[in-house]
């Protein structure tokens, strides 16, 4: 039986060579792909939400995995209807959100992983969304340091992308590459498994499921036609040119500054030298040249023209045509918009985007500095909004939803909003403008804890204040910090020691940058082992597992409590007898 890394590497090595997929269906049978999707997805928030059954991650064992092999040797794994549910938008409106049940997840993880590592080879390097060691960093980067002197941004947004995905179109799109008609079966049945609202069955006409495992690599195969188009189609028509034509008046100037120089007269070529720097010194205007930049993020696309504002709403045009009739999908009317680059800003992934031109903004020699460069920005909407979950009535309030936590957890929660807000920001070249938030986030935190321990936010303020060293050198910073008595390292939580200055090459640094080859390999080899962690009997274990490590904290906890609390594991490995045991505890618990 061949590892996890070797099939996946021999997916990626066909990909790579552009070879189509003819024995997808058969690694379905191989176990140690399914233990590889549990391990990657077991943690996730998600799998112990039940679906439209009651089943969860609680109880995953090798038996499990075994019968979903033999329905899959079979044909007969049939996925069940995802339980519909609805999260709020920033605009106010609802997003349906699928969730399935565990089983479907796990499939859908491993269908995930098989499709990911023979498709990414493949896909464009302009795509950033759902793909690993990409994302909106890297596509805002890329717009950042090679989209200079663009003159319009054509802003391109699908309308319910995930939910107007033509199934049959994508089962076509699949059979192009994958040449194994069980696999195209198995997915057809996942993308018509339906969904249940209020426990009323509603059938899937198309759409990938939102929430789905699956749905984000599923939804870049199909959007990997719109990258070719662009990429083969439009950006070879629409750029052309090695070089903008030099403009007549520049050269006219620069003549008349050399005539000056030879004759001595220094005033005239003082003049001369200064009318040149408020002149362009290629032609704006060149009718042979034209540039199309693109990138793209999920169902969120720009493109910058370098041109007149004809071409670019032809490129617009052509763009809604080709979604229309070769994807089955429509630009979203009111969020397509074609901006001028130097006098408007784009948004695009939360930034705005512009062309800057500051003929006044020199080097030491000189030279205008950032005439055409493009430049991020913080939009003012998302400051004010993020403000107004901190304040009330225009003023920083105290938050009672977190009042009741300990010290620890309060500087905990809002270091880690206000770390991740920060981090986004970074690449923005005003990203200073978040000292008003961090203001209005400090002060709420201060009020929050001076409000628990009914005190003054002066005397907090001083219990809490440190000064740490950073990269950057001694930094201020609020902190609080739990003992946890001989041998082990304090709990620290920080608010603070950021600091709000442009990073070109920003990385959010709360997670691994990069995807680890196989995670949580020390609960895959705990699986494998066979042995109870309660009982030590050997033989057909399961794993239990709980939400959070709060669980464990009882007055007087049972013995696996103990036991998971010392590990400090979410999870623990128990035979049948004794995990039946557990939860008749619990029940049992539950109804005192």
């Amino acid at each position: 039986m061949q590892s996890a890394e070797t099939v996946l590497g021999v997916l990626r090595e066909r990909g790579r060579k552009g070879l189509p997929c003819t024995e997808l269906y058969r690694q379905l049978f191989n176990p140690q792909i399914y233990l590889l999707a549990y391990g990657r997805i077991y943690s996730n928030k998600g799998s112990m939400t039940p679906g439209a059954t009651r089943e969860t991650v609680d109880g995953m064992s090798r038996a499990k995995i075994d019968r979903i092999i033999d329905a899959m040797r079979h044909e007969r794994y049939r996925f069940s209807p995802a339980r519909r549910t609805y999260i709020p938008k920033k605009n106010g409106k609802l997003r349906p959100l699928g969730l399935p049940t565990w089983s479907d997840k796990l499939v859908g993880e491993v269908v995930r992983l098989l499709l990911e590592a023979y498709y990414e080879p493949r896909f464009s390097d302009r795509s950033h969304g759902f793909r690993p060691n990409r994302g909106c960093h890297t596509a805002l980067r890329e717009v950042a340091n090679t989209w200079a002197g663009t003159t319009w941004f054509i802003e391109g947004d699908i309308s319910d992308c995930f939910g107007s995905l033509d199934h049959h179109r994508m089962i076509e799109i699949l059979s192009g590459k994958v040449r194994d008609n069980r696999s195209l079966r198995l997915l057809r049945n996942m993308l018509k498994a339906g969904y249940l609202e209020d426990w009323v069955f509603n059938a899937t006409l198309s759409g990938a499921p939102q929430g789905g495992c699956a749905s984000p690599v599923l939804s870049n195969i199909y959007l990997h036609g719109l990258d070719e188009f662009v990429e083969t189609v439009l950006i070879p028509e629409y750029t052309r040119g090695a070089r903008r034509a030099r403009n007549p008046a520049y050269l006219e100037v620069a003549n008349a500054l050399a005539r000056a120089r030879r004759r001595g007269n220094r005033e005239e070529a003082r003049r001369l030298r200064d009318r040149m720097r408020t002149l362009p010194s290629s032609d704006t205007h060149d009718p042979e040249y034209r540039r199309l930049r693109y990138v793209r993020y999920c169902d969120d696309h720009l493109l910058g023209f370098t041109g007149p504002k004809a071409e670019a709403e032809e490129i617009k045009q052509r763009l809604a045509t080709f979604l229309r009739e070769d994807l089955k999908l429509e630009l979203s009317q009111d969020k397509t918009l074609i901006t001028h680059a130097r006098t408007n800003r784009a948004r695009f992934l939360g930034y705005e985007i512009s062309v800057q031109h500051d003929d006044k903004q020199r080097t030491k020699r000189g030279h205008r500095a950032v005439n055409g460069a493009i430049s991020l920005h913080v939009p003012a909407s998302v400051i004010k909004a993020k403000i107004a979950l901190y304040s009330k009535r225009g003023k920083p309030a105290r938050r009672s939803q977190v009042i009741n936590f300990s010290d620890h957890d309060i500087v905990r929660i809002y270091g880690a909003e206000y770390r991740g807000v920060v981090q986004y920001y970074l690449l923005a070249g005003d990203v200073r403008r978040l000292h008003r938030l961090r203001w209005v986030m400090l002060t709420s935190m201060l009020k929050t804890l001076a409000s628990k321990h009914h005190t003054s936010v002066r005397r907090i303020a001083v219990k809490h204040k440190a000064k740490i060293q950073t990269p950057h050198g001694p930094r201020t910073c609020f902190e609080a910090i739990v003992e946890r008595g001989k041998g082990s390292t304090p709990l620290v939580a920080r608010f603070g020691g950021i600091p709000l200055r442009r990073q070109k090459n920003a990385v959010i640094t709360d997670r691994h940058p990069g995807r680890l080859t196989y995670p949580r390999r020390e609960l895959i080899d705990r699986l494998q082992r066979g042995k109870c962690e309660l009982c030590q009997h050997t033989g057909e274990v399961e794993v239990h597992h709980v939400r959070n490590l709060k669980e464990l904290d009882r007055a007087e906890p049972a013995q696996w409590r103990r036991v998971m609390a010392k590990r400090r594991r979410k999870t623990l490995v128990v035979c049948a007898d004794c995990h039946d045991h557990i939860h008749h505890r619990e029940s049992t618990s539950l109804t005192q």
